[in-house]
């Protein structure tokens, strides 16, 4: 029997046991029919994307011996036929990538696509790379060509993410299936990366051909199976098929090696110049080809977000180019610094609304980052982008967000002009829509109704553009209700005569007296004021006139008891006023005020002249402390003296505020007073005194720091007094059948103060040695009270206090930890370069689960000790458990290549921590661009090993070349590996720095 004879009897023998789908596909086999039907194609038919599924499936099923074992599909007849069926149907779509990777797997297109360059006679066993496409016939090329884009194309593809199919029932048979799919998708890919290059240089090479080449079609599919014996495809059928032009193969390949290269600049940044070429040539010959192609198929809209992607990503090369799209025109402005170009773009927008609402919305949110970040210049960018955004979707008839009323609140003349410049370049009113109108013309008149000030009102409201959108009648209502709200505004430029000739009655007199009296801080002008008023009428307490006006309750009684009313009002406000120029830290008015009440006083009360004597006091500490703040000056001997003075007064029946005494122990301690507090005070004061005490406390711990540790008595004592302060009192409550039941717990009365108390004196502190003293005893009580060493605090000088509490269990927990913490906060913001404060703020933040607050802060106090890291950090900086932590911190944000770095800081490098670490595959930093700072070979050759097991190819090769650096050779002097190892640190810890600050 023949060969033909066997084939045919292969098919005939099989269909009594073939489903009918099958035999239908036979029919079109036998009968010819496949042209036909794909012409006229009927509802129950299927389509021409499951005939290629199908005929390769029927084509590719392995086939079972007599012994039952599966065996590779045979070669017969039937199966030639099918497969030459499966190319027909492709070649009825033209060859269309973009369709049959959407409809195709990629095993399945795998199969046709090699189906396609066996017959077109491509030699087998030589590379793609390594043929002269001018010399191969036309067809031969262009199946070459179709190949390798589509490899490139499908090695871009699966670059992008997925999103996973939600799971259904569990099927094995199905699940089976899939994962056998998968692995041959997965084989399939690998290869396809790995000849990656290859398929790039092919198509780079047919950018070179000048010919127009042809594709196989179904009349010459049939031609090149029938002359199959002839070699390398050297047939007449192979100059037929349907002929591509030169321009449109060009543009096809060029697109897909924009893409492709576009995919790589991500990791080779320079590669997106070739994409940007490729992209731009695309979009060339796209316009040059015409609307209907026979062969390209390209998304325009992709497209356009390619060349926009390139425009932003690489420098312009001309002018021409900064033409092709207004984001690449944008993002230009925006990185020369050139925002009255920007802002050019954005108001022509306007008119053409090119570009999207929310991109111009994130060139704002950019802008305003920068100018919070310290570039005060672009304040005013900020606003005028912030007004052609807003001006924009006024004109969609959109939501006029909160930024732009924020900007109005504080209007400017220069700012409403430009508004106004805005509204006329973005409204044109010969062509505008009656819908732009009627928005614009709200939007002008809600802005004039919500600014306060007239002549604002006045400048928007005259405008040309306002008086035609808006009537005359609304104009008028306008001004109307701005009338209404601002009676006293002058609505033309010379003033009503009339009125200036009404003669005021006496109440309109007082008034205006009492409004000036409440405006004015001059202390001549008020007792004229209150001289006039008091000759108008005797029967007002003109101290009432303002309720702003207020003095100390222990004063109130004293000064209220003058019995002349003139004088009690002069006293009351003078004080009041003094107080208030305080606050704001007007001490030259303050101090004028005080002195005249001082002068007043000294006339008829010695008690009254004490109480201004006291507040002089607390004025000239108030002001040496503001003045200080950046000078540092030493306070002059004569404030020191009446410090002293006031701190040993003893005058009974005098009022004494309690912030006096705060201020002036605070102001001993913060200028080291500390001989006096300890030696010189009087005792009873110390006793009757609970900020006296404390302070001599904190001034003879300071002075014992540098002593042995058994000297140190006034520590325990401190230590006594606040632990006291932080202790609870249970309150118990006796119920009916006499049985105590504990109510709640109360803050302990045994204290010398209040919690309270303690921390406003605390934050009149401003001595970094007291306030390191403090801050290490809540450290050490924190530490102690919640028992966790694992999560310890640490601070300096923690070995002077002890290490246990008697009473443990009455310690409020919570108010000891929000103490310690505001401590932390209050000092750091007197002074943010002490690296131990820094340290103990990250300890505290590691400890509460704030893991990239911790390092921020870790980091922070390793470059202040280092010159941002240009020196060695000093190692009882970043000791081990420093480094652990911040191991930990890295661990917990899923930050592994940073972990394993770490892990080389410690005095011994924990390579089992290390190692664990680069074995996650979900790391959230940079991976292997970190590799250049790692300078231990035995993690870098870990690294390699790792790589290669899950074959990375890339990441390998980065940590080769790592491994390979010569100044990482083991034979080389230790000075030149330690070097090695600090200039690594040095780059890496600044690499840090700039991520977490």
């Amino acid at each position: 029997m023949s060969a033909e004879a066997a084939d045919r009897e292969a098919v005939t023998s099989s269909r009594p046991c073939t489903p009918p789908q099958t035999i239908w596909f036979e029919f079109l086999l036998d009968e010819g029919l496949l042209e036909k039907h794909l012409q006229k194609s009927y509802p129950a038919d299927p389509s021409p994307i499951q005939l290629i599924n199908q005929f390769l499936e029927q084509a590719s099923k392995p086939s079972v011996n007599e012994q039952n074992q599966v065996q590779p599909p045979t070669d017969n007849k039937r199966n030639r036929t099918l497969k030459l069926l499966a190319l027909k149907v492709a070649a009825h779509l033209k060859w269309d990538l973009e369709l049959l990777e959407k409809s195709l797997t990629v095993p399945v297109l795998n199969m046709l696509l090699n189906e396609l360059l066996c017959i077109s006679k491509v030699p087998p066993g030589v590379k793609h790379v390594d043929l002269d496409l001018c010399s191969l016939p036309p067809t031969t090329t262009m199946a070459i060509l179709v190949y390798n884009r589509w490899a490139v194309r499908t090695t871009v593809q699966s670059s992008f993410p997925v999103k996973p199919l939600k799971p259904g029932p569990p099927q094995l048979n199905l699940m089976s299936q899939m994962q056998q799919e998968k692995e041959l998708t997965d084989n399939i890919l690998k290869v396809l990366k790995e000849q990656a290059g290859d398929s790039i240089l092919v198509l780079e090479r047919a950018l070179q051909l000048t010919a127009d080449l042809y594709v196989h079609t179904m009349e010459t599919l049939d031609q090149m199976a029938e002359e199959s014996c002839l070699a390398n495809g050297d047939t007449e059928s192979s100059t037929a098929g349907l002929r591509i032009s030169m321009d449109e193969m060009h543009c096809q390949v060029c697109y897909d090696l924009g893409t492709v290269f576009f995919s790589q600049g991500s990791s080779n940044p320079p590669v997106y110049e070739k994409a940007k070429e490729h992209l731009f040539k695309t979009s060339e010959l796209l316009s040059k080809i015409g609307a209907e192609p026979v062969h390209c198929r390209i998304d325009q809209k992709r497209l356009d977000g390619y060349c926009q992607a390139c425009a932003v990503l690489t420098a312009p090369s001309d002018v021409n180019e900064l033409q092709l799209t207004t984001y690449g025109r944008v993002h230009h402005c925006v990185k020369s610094s050139n925002y009255q170009g920007l802002i050019e773009i954005f108001l022509n927008d306007n008119i053409t609304l090119s570009l999207l609402p929310h991109f111009r919305q994130s060139v704002l949110r950019d802008l305003s980052q920068k100018a919070q970040n310290g570039d005060r210049n672009l304040e005013e960018v900020c606003f005028k982008v912030c007004i052609c955004n807003t001006i924009r979707d006024v004109l969609e008839q959109q939501m006029i967000g909160v930024r732009f009323h924020q900007l109005m609140l504080k209007p400017t003349k220069e700012r409403i002009d430009f508004l106004l410049e805005t509204c006329v370049r973005s409204l044109n009113l010969d062509e505008a829509s009656e819908d732009s109108k009627r928005n614009m013309a709200a939007f002008l008149k809600n802005l004039c109704q919500s600014l306060d000030d007239p002549q604002f009102v006045f400048m928007i409201s005259s405008h040309d553009l306002c008086t035609k959108l808006l009537k005359d009648e609304e104009r008028k209502q306008i001004l109307d209700q701005m009338r209404k709200r601002s009676p006293r505004a002058k609505f033309s430029a010379k003033p009503l005569t009339v009125f200036y000739d009404i003669p005021a009655s006496p109440s309109v007199s007082i008034g205006q007296l009492e409004h000036q009296l409440i405006l004015t801080v001059d202390p001549g002008r008020i007792r004229q004021i209150l001289i006039e008023l008091h000759g108008m009428t005797s029967d007002r307490q003109f101290w009432t006139v303002s309720n702003k006006w207020e003095v100390p309750t222990v004063y109130g009684g004293v000064i209220l008891g003058i019995k002349d009313n003139l004088t009690r009002d002069l006293v009351y406000i003078l004080m009041a006023k003094g107080l208030h120029c305080i606050m704001i830290k007007d001490f030259a008015h303050a101090r004028q005020l005080y002195s005249t009440c001082l002068e007043l006083v000294t006339e008829f009360s010695p008690k009254l002249r004490q109480v201004m004597l006291n507040e002089m006091l607390l004025l000239d500490i108030s002001a040496h402390k503001a003045g200080t703040e950046s000078a540092g000056d030493r306070p002059p001997a004569d404030l020191v003296s009446r410090v002293r003075g006031y701190l040993e007064m003893r005058l009974p029946d005098i009022p004494l505020r309690q912030i006096i005494t705060e201020e002036c122990v605070a102001f001993m301690l913060n200028w080291k007073e500390n001989e006096y507090l300890t030696l010189q005070i009087p005792a009873p004061l110390i006793q009757n005194n609970p900020f006296v005490k404390l302070g001599q406390l904190l001034a003879a711990t300071c002075k014992e720091l540098p002593g042995p540790k058994e000297s140190r008595r006034a520590a325990k004592d401190l230590w006594d007094v606040v632990v006291q302060i932080f202790c609870l009192s249970n309150q118990h409550k006796r119920v009916n059948d006499g049985r105590i039941s504990l109510i709640k717990y109360r803050e302990s009365t045994l204290g010398i103060m209040k919690r309270s108390e303690l921390v406003t004196f605390i934050k009149r502190l401003s001595d970094p040695l007291v306030l390191t003293i403090l801050i290490s005893l809540f450290v050490k009580l924190h530490n102690i009270v919640r028992d966790d060493i694992v999560n310890d605090v640490t601070a300096e000088y923690m070995s002077i206090w002890p290490t246990s509490v008697p009473n443990l269990q009455s310690v409020d927990v919570e108010a000891v930890a929000v103490t310690m913490r505001e401590m932390v906060s209050y000092s750091l913001n007197i002074n943010f370069n002490n690296h131990y404060w820094l340290t103990t703020q990250a300890d505290i933040y590691f400890a509460t689960n704030q893991f990239s607050a911790a390092l921020h802060f870790y980091l922070q106090a390793g470059a202040i000790c280092s010159d941002f890291f240009n020196k060695c950090v000093p190692s009882d900086v970043y000791t081990d458990m420093v480094l652990k932590r911040m191991i930990k911190c890295c661990s917990m944000l899923n930050c592994h290549t940073q972990v394993a770095i770490l892990c080389q800081f410690l005095r011994e490098v924990d390579y089992m921590t290390a190692f664990k670490a680069l074995q996650e595959q979900n790391s959230h930093d940079a991976m292997d661009s970190y590799y250049d700072y790692i300078w231990d070979i035995t993690i870098l050759e870990y690294l390699t090993h790792i790589h290669h097991k899950r074959g990375e190819t890339d990441k390998r090769q980065i940590a080769i070349k790592a491994i390979g650096q010569s100044e990482l050779n083991s034979s080389n002097p230790e000075e030149v590996l330690q070097l090695a190892a600090q200039k690594r640190k040095k780059k890496f810890l600044q690499a840090m720095a700039k991520l977490y600050f």
